[in-house]
């Protein structure tokens, strides 16, 4: 109750100085670079652990408004993109994240916000009154209505509010806005073009706990979770792409894809999503060892009808302790002399200095309509203070609220091509080279064109490596499109 107390006052403090700002643009389609964090680095054990247990807080929490996904930005998902916005356009640092439904960035307002953050990137505070497109949004508006933004009692001529907290109790507080996006419109094989369109996003006027001054802070976040508030979302409703996008990292030498559009090649076979639940969740139904399944029945895999989460934005991989202890136990056995260790009483460890793939058998789970997912053993193993350590990790040993869930981050996900197709509501993957390039369908014309990986850091002002955004979008020739939301 205190917690939403303060909240409230915040929120009534908001409305005093915010005032609707008539200003207008018009969208277009296009294209946005997104950097890998730990590309060409020699991540730990630990500091994957560390990721996702922030990671989780946000996963597993409840908000005070029905906005959906709870984005982190201050621990740096896998993805973070530059993006422009405003006009003129100024450069932000946001996380792409599949577990959020808002797009949000800190706002002028915010005096708690980072002014620098991870490798000490300049960091920057979006303000309305710069940006000759950008507008407030108010509680009459439509998107305020349909998420439940604003107060209760909020008139149409004031600001609509929102405010995330999160399990750890610290909290994310704002407005809405909307403005132009700047990023480029995928033109033919391996051409872009700079391109814009406009996006109602969050306005971020205080932080606290987590979410205030880090090392790892970023602008905000970049939501690509599944409901009508997130960016992808707001996009496919303004006809300008499909409801569809995927990813493929590369998990050896960093870069990779993510692309929104219709994938024509690789071809992908899909999983439904679980219905009525917040993130990507589908039903796992049984785990393969070498050749061997394991001796489980089949509704040990179902659990609570939740299915597993497939999140990038995590990097291990959690697993209740009833799956997860045979699971261990089977992999073990192909090196019966091993000597184990527990480290920081949570990583199964040993010493081994042969190839792990020809030492230990890959992990394949098993989906819905036939779909699987192989993990090797240089995919599911870790290098950890000298040992090797087994990146599975005990859902069943978190605590309460992160008890005994299956989340399958990118210990499974990397060197694989994910589609998210929310057109048909479902999910698939195959094995790529994601150092390549995928094909892409333009639903208006009919055209395929190559989109190919990206490896960008002697671009970059800091030496990490990226992979384009890319954004296929459907292309009106000559016709000027109304802002998404007016």
């Amino acid at each position: 109750m205190e917690s939403r107390f303060h909240s409230l006052l915040l929120l009534l403090f908001l409305l005093n100085f915010i005032a609707p700002n008539r200003a207008s643009g018009n969208g277009g389609p296009g294209v946005i670079k997104v950097n890998y964090k730990f590309a060409g680095a020699d991540a730990s054990l630990s500091a994957l652990r560390a990721h996702d247990d922030i990671r989780h807080l946000a996963i597993l929490a409840g908000v005070d408004l029905p906005l959906g996904g709870t984005g982190r930005p201050d621990a740096v998902g896998l993805y973070y993109a530059k993006i422009g916005i405003g006009s003129p356009s100024k450069d932000y640092y946001v996380q792409v994240d599949t577990g959020s439904d808002i797009t949000w960035v800190n706002c002028i307002q915010c005096r708690q916000c980072p002014r620098r953050g991870y490798h000490d990137i300049e960091l920057t505070l979006y303000n309305p009154k710069d940006s000759l497109t950008g507008k407030l949004i108010s509680c009459a508006n439509k998107f305020c209505q349909e998420i439940g933004g604003g107060l209760s009692g909020c008139t149409a001529n004031q600001s609509c509010l929102y405010t995330e907290v999160y399990g750890d109790g610290s909290y994310s507080m704002g407005y809405f806005v909307e403005d132009f996006v700047q990023y480029d419109r995928v033109s033919g094989d391996l051409q872009t073009k700079s391109a814009n369109g406009s996006v109602i996003f969050g306005c971020g006027a205080r932080q606290s706990g987590d979410l205030g001054p880090s090392d790892d802070a970023l602008d905000g976040i970049l939501g690509f979770g599944k409901s009508n508030s997130s960016m992808l979302s707001q996009l496919a409703t303004s006809g300008r792409v499909k409801k569809m996008f995927a990813h493929c990292l590369d998990g050896v030498n960093g870069g990779g894809i993510f692309a929104i559009g219709h994938v024509v090649h690789p071809q992908v076979n899909t999983t439904p999503l679980v219905p009525d639940q917040p993130h990507y969740n589908v039903n796992m139904t049984g785990i393969q060892v070498g050749h061997d399944y394991l001796n489980l029945t089949s509704d040990v895999y179902i659990g609570d009808k939740k299915g597993a989460i497939i999140d990038s934005g995590t990097t291990l991989a959690y697993l209740p302790q009833v799956i997860y202890d045979p699971l261990v136990e089977k992999i073990l056995s192909w090196q019966l002399d091993l000597k184990l260790k527990t480290l920081h009483d949570q990583y199964t460890c040993f010493d081994f200095s042969g190839s792990v793939d020809d030492g230990f058998p890959p992990v394949t789970l098993h989906f819905g309509n036939s779909l699987s997912l192989k993990v090797y053993p240089h995919e599911y193993l870790f290098p950890f203070e000298d040992l090797m350590c087994i990146g599975w990790q005990n859902s069943g040993m978190e605590s309460q609220d992160k008890m005994n869930i299956t989340l399958l981050g990118d210990l499974v996900l990397s060197n694989k091509l994910v589609l998210y197709d929310l057109e048909k509501h479902a999910i698939g993957w195959t094995e790529y080279n994601c150092s390549s390039s995928i094909e892409l369908k333009d639903e208006i014309t009919g055209s395929v064109h190559l989109v190919g990986a990206h490896s960008l850091s002697r671009a970059c002002s800091f030496d990490v490596c990226a992979i384009f955004l890319l954004v296929m979008m459907a292309l009106f020739h000559g016709l000027i499109l109304p802002p998404i939301l007016l």
